[in-house]
C-alpha cells in the first residue's frame, strides 16, 4: 500500500518540493493532507493536482475561498482554523507527517502527530529550539521515529548510519555564511531586506533566508542536533562553507570524519526522509567536485552574535531557547518591514533573553507562555526602535 503523507505547510519552499518528489514517486507515496496558512491559491491549485482526502486553512478569512475554488471537489475534506491544523495529523490513515511550516505555530501539531504515532519528517526546526527535551521524551514514550529533513541533519543523519553506538566526538555542522559573509560589522549596518533575501546557494522562504543572513538559523541548528543527535553544544562544530556542498560531518574518535555531499537542494534530503532506509532514484542534477571547490572558515561571532546567542541559550537551559526563538521571530518581520535595522535584531533578542523570566524545568504550557511574553518584550523594543 501506499504510503500516506500529511504535509504542514505544503505552499512553502519544503512543501512544494516535498510534493514533486511524492509525484515522483507516486507507486509509494499518496497525499492524505495539505495545509498552508495564508497562501489559499496555491493550496487549491495543489489540492486539484493531488486530490488529497483533506486540506486545511488555518488563517480561517480564507475558508470561503478555499470552498469556493474547490467546489469541483466535493471528495475533498475542507476545513480551516489551527484547531483542525492540530487535528488533521491524527488521522488514522497518515503514516507520516512533514512538518515543514515555520516557526513556532509548528509545536502544537507537532505534539499531536508524535502523540498519535506518527512518523515525523521534521523540518520545522523551531519545534526542537523551542521544546527539545519535551519533544524528544514524547517521541520516545509513544515510539515515533523522528527523522531530519534540514540538510544538514540529514547529512549528520546519513553520517551516523551504520555506526551503531561508536561515540560521535564532533559535529562538524556548515554554514553557507549567507550574503554578508564578507561583509564587515560597519557595512552591516546599512542592509536591507532585500540585500538578506539575495542568498547565494539557497532557495527558501523569506523568514529562513533572513535568519541565514543574521546566521540565527544556525545557531537554531546548533540547537536542534544536540537535541536530535544527543550531543552538547561543546562537540558541535560551525564551519561557514560557502559552496554549500558539504552538507554536514561527523568525526568519531578515531579521528574518522564521514561527511555527506550533494548540491544545495532539498528534494534528496526530503526524499530520504521518506524512504529511510532505502535509497530511490532521484532525478535532480548529480555533483560534480572537479568543477566544485571546497573552502572552511570559522564563523565570526563578533559580526554575527545572533550565532553567539543561541549558544548562549543553549548553556543556559530551560525555558531560554523558547525567549531566543519568539524574539526572533519578532524582529525577523520587523527587519523584513524596514523596522529595525540588521544589528538591531541581535541586540532586541539579546534585551529579550535578559527580561523574560527564566524558567528551569519548563512544562508545555510554560513554552506557550513564555513564547507570548518574550513576543511582547521585544515588540515593545521593536517599536522603539523604529521611533
Amino acid at each position: 500500500m501506499k504510503q500516506q503523507i500529511c504535509i504542514l505547510g505544503s505552499t512553502g519552499s519544503i512543501g512544494t518540493q516535498a510534493l514533486d518528489v511524492i509525484e515522483s514517486h507516486s507507486d509509494r507515496y499518496e497525499v492524505y493532507a495539505l495545509t498552508a496558512n495564508n497562501r489559499v491559491e496555491l493550496l487549491a491549485e495543489q489540492a486539484h493536482k493531488f486530490h488529497p482526502a483533506a486540506v486545511v486553512i488555518a488563517n480561517e478569512q480564507h475558508y470561503d475561498r478555499l470552498k469556493e475554488l474547490l467546489a469541483d471537489e466535493p471528495d475533498i475534506k475542507i476545513y480551516a482554523g489551527k484547531q483542525a491544523l492540530d487535528e488533521i495529523v491524527e488521522a488514522d490513515p497518515i503514516d507520516m507527517v512533514l512538518t515543514a511550516m515555520v516557526g513556532f505555530a509548528g509545536l502544537p501539531p507537532t505534539i499531536r502527530a508524535i502523540k498519535a504515532h506518527k512518523k515525523i519528517c521534521l523540518a520545522n526546526k523551531e519545534t526542537l529550539v523551542v521544546a527539545g527535551e519535551l519533544i524528544c521524551q514524547l517521541a520516545i514514550e509513544n515510539h515515533a521515529p523522528i527523522i531530519p529533513v534540514d540538510s544538514e541533519h540529514s547529512a549528520i543523519f546519513q553520517s551516523l548510519v551504520g555506526e551503531g553506538d561508536n561515540e560521535i566526538e564532533k559535529i562538524l555542522l556548515t554554514a553557507s555564511g549567507g550574503p554578508f559573509r564578507t561583509f564587515t560589522h560597519e557595512q552591516m549596518e546599512h542592509v536591507k531586506a532585500k540585500d538578506a533575501l539575495r542568498h547565494p546557494t539557497w532557495d527558501m522562504g523569506a523568514k529562513i533566508t533572513i535568519d541565514s543572513a543574521t546566521m540565527m538559523n544556525k545557531g537554531f541548528e546548533v540547537i536542534e542536533a544536540k537535541w536530535l543527535f544527543d550531543v552538547p553544544a561543546d562537540k558541535i562544530q560551525v564551519l561557514v562553507h560557502p559552496q554549500s556542498i558539504v552538507h554536514s560531518a561527523v568525526q568519531f574518535r578515531d579521528g574518522a570524519v564521514k561527511a555527506q555531499l550533494g548540491i544545495p537542494d532539498m528534494h534528496l534530503p526530503i526524499l530520504y526522509a521518506f524512504s529511510f532506509p532505502e535509497r530511490l532514484t532521484l532525478s535532480q542534477p548529480r555533483l560534480d567536485l572537479f568543477k566544485t571547490p571546497l573552502e572552511f572558515f570559522e564563523p565570526d561571532l563578533q559580526r554575527f552574535r545572533c550565532l553567539q546567542l543561541a549558544f548562549d541559550a543553549i548553556h543556559k537551559g530551560g525555558n531560554v531557547p523558547c525567549v531566543l526563538n519568539a524574539a526572533n521571530e519578532i524582529v525577523n518581520r520587523a527587519f523584513l518591514e524596514d523596522r529595525c535595522g540588521f544589528h538591531e535584531m541581535s541586540d532586541i533578542i539579546a534585551r529579550t533573553m535578559q527580561r523574560v523570566a527564566f524558567i528551569k524545568n519548563p512544562t508545555y504550557e510554560d513554552y506557550l507562555a513564555t513564547d507570548a511574553e518574550a513576543r511582547k518584550v521585544a515588540g515593545e523594543y521593536v517599536s522603539q526602535a523604529s521611533m
